[in-house]
């Protein structure tokens, strides 16, 4: 499968010139990488949360494959989808899917699934691949739609990443992409987003759905942080730090109602 550009144009820019100036003023080529197993960066338009994916992609060692789990907008296809094969375009050219990797998790789960309906016209691993083609031209995907689900589906899939990581040993970065509190007043979002941020540092993912349950947080990042955390322990993490947080009203100016944006790199 050849899976076109949904978004391009709207999301990000739609002509390679274009798209390279845009994400050369979000990206710092200055500061110094670190490896990292995992990193929760967002998927909104570059206009609104670039400087968080940027300045978070930026931290970090990106390696040949990169999973990169997103919540689904669409509803479509499966609930835990895998893209097992095929091609993603962007304006700076063409991604494979890493099938192998993207085979073994799917083998490893009884939840994960061979799917490519859920990614047709899905923006939560579009967006993502730009920056990563800006610092890896060569980057290979494995795409991931997460619906929701109870803790223990997404500390199932977690594990089934972790284990195929081990198995191929291959060189992976778990990405896991997804915005924080949606509509609410920059104050009041601020406040539930450094809970659930203050749950992904000490890299407990029952914490973190608790209070994504008990705050009522309105994020979609749930599924994939949540499978990102249980992943990255099994891998070795160590801790987490939070790189940016900013929100909508940042761009807009309009403070009243936001969607908050944050960046954070799971480490070694």
């Amino acid at each position: 499968m050849i899976r076109s550009p949904s978004v391009a144009g709207y999301f990000y820019p739609g002509t390679a010139a274009e798209l390279k100036n845009t994400l050369a003023k979000y990206m710092d080529k200055t500061v110094p990488k670190e490896e990292a197993i995992g990193l929760l960066v967002p998927h909104a338009g570059y206009q609104y949360s670039g400087a968080v994916a940027g300045a978070t992609i930026s931290r970090i060692i990106v390696k040949d494959t990169v999973i990169i789990m997103g919540p689904t907008h669409s509803g479509q296809g499966a609930p835990f989808s895998v893209m097992p094969e095929g091609t993603w375009q962007t304006p700076l050219g063409n991604v494979e899917v890493d099938s192998e990797l993207a085979r073994k998790i799917i083998s490893h789960s009884k939840y994960a699934e061979e799917d490519y309906l859920a990614h047709r016209e899905e923006h939560a691993v579009e967006v993502q691949i730009p920056f990563l083609q800006y610092i890896k031209p060569d980057v290979k995907i494995v795409p991931m739609i997460l619906s929701e689900a109870p803790l223990e589906v997404f500390r199932e899939i977690g594990h089934a990443i972790a284990q195929a990581i081990k198995e191929t040993k291959k060189e992976v970065v778990i990405l896991a992409s997804g915005d924080m509190t949606h509509y609410e007043s920059a104050a009041a979002a601020k406040e539930k987003d450094m809970k659930a941020v203050d749950a992904m540092l000490a890299l407990d993912e029952a914490e973190f759905t608790r209070r994504y349950n008990n705050l009522h947080i309105t994020m979609c990042a749930h599924g994939p942080v949540t499978t990102l955390i249980a992943a990255a322990r099994e891998l070795g993490a160590t801790g987490a730090e939070l790189v940016k947080y900013q929100n909508s009203g940042d761009a807009t100016g309009d403070y009243s109602q936001v969607v908050a944006y944050a960046g954070v790199i799971f480490k070694k």
